[in-house]
């Protein structure tokens, strides 16, 4: 009996100086911060290989061991997790658990090309990038968007992320919020509009965010737009043919580039260009969907970024000389 009580007390003490020894022992890492990413549905056993082959200078079986120890098995979260010199396997653990993921983010503004947003993702070290080496069409294929144009499907937000995230995977999530606005946008449209699909009603969302200087004028905007359609007049909108130049456009549009037909120049061909022109945000789409009532056709920037609006061209003539030509 004596016996067996001395074991049962040395096996505590073992224990006990087992358990105090994780706690507060740092463990070596491969780098003085370390960023692991664990995968989603990733069991006690794969995170703690994910541990080492990460650079956490203890065994599998060892890491496995104190989460079992720790009572971790079940509560593993999935995402990236930084680590820092000095940290014991107790302490990384109990990260793993709490889910204290290391995040970054990315903002998409409103009015952002594809390109630009592509440009973005690429200088954001925190992802990795599967998209870089590929082409518009070939992104939209591995997003399950084969055959369709990448512009205006990617909703303006800051998207937060684990870091070590794949950049496709946030593009997906910013395409699935795009259609989730455009959805809701299209839904609780005014009846009666000039507008045959949601797809349309990005389009004209798209040139409105472009055109609007001052908020306060976007639906006044987009009512013009909606009235010209109805009238079969073309839009005659400048950002149209600035994106329909592309990279030959070096910030002066001069007259020869209005007359230069492309599909999108909306002063040479009829109706909505066959795109978006950019990524218009959840005031323009609203704006798109319930319009202003107006009789005006015409609008001209005043140079405080607010538009003078017309409902005649010897009105809006005026105002050009009024408000552009310093007449």
């Amino acid at each position: 009996m004596k016996f067996l009580a001395k074991f049962f007390v040395a096996s505590a003490l073992v224990a006990g100086f087992t358990v105090l020894l994780v706690r507060l022992w740092p463990v070596p890492l491969a780098e003085p911060q370390l960023l692991v990413r664990i995968p989603a549905g990733a069991s006690l056993r794969v995170a703690a290989q994910t541990l080492q082959d990460g650079g956490v200078g203890a065994p599998a079986w060892v890491i496995s061991t104190v989460g079992r120890m720790a009572g971790l098995a079940s509560s593993i979260k999935a995402g990236s997790y930084e680590f820092d010199q000095g940290l014991s396997l107790w302490a990384i653990l109990r990260k793993l658990s709490s889910g204290d993921t290391s995040q970054a983010d990315l903002l998409i503004v409103e009015g952002a090309s594809f390109r630009e947003i592509r440009t973005k993702l690429n200088a954001q070290p925190a992802l990795i990038h599967t998209t870089q080496d590929l082409n518009d069409a070939a992104i939209m294929t591995r997003l399950g968007l084969a055959g369709q144009a990448p512009e205006g499907w990617f909703f303006p937000d800051t998207y937060r992320f684990d870091k070590r995230s794949d950049d496709l995977e946030l593009l997906a999530r910013a395409h699935r919020a795009m259609q989730k606005q455009l959805h809701t946008a299209w839904a609780g449209r005014e009846a009666g509009l000039p507008l045959q699909t949601p797809y349309e009603l990005l389009i004209l969302a798209s040139i409105v965010e472009k055109e609007t200087g001052a908020a306060v004028d976007r639906a006044q905007i987009a009512g013009v737009f909606i009235n010209r359609l109805r009238k079969g007049m073309r839009l005659q909108t400048d950002p149209t043919v600035i994106y329909g130049l592309g990279e030959r456009f070096d910030g002066n549009l001069r007259k020869a580039d209005l007359q230069r037909d492309t599909p999108h120049n909306t002063y040479t061909r009829n109706g909505l260009p066959p795109t978006p022109i950019c990524m218009p945000g959840e005031a323009s789409l609203l704006a798109a969907a319930h319009p202003a009532k107006t009789d005006a056709l015409y609008f001209v920037a005043r140079g405080d970024g607010s538009s003078q609006f017309s409902a005649t061209l010897d009105a809006h003539n005026q105002a050009v000389n009024q408000f552009q030509r310093g007449k």
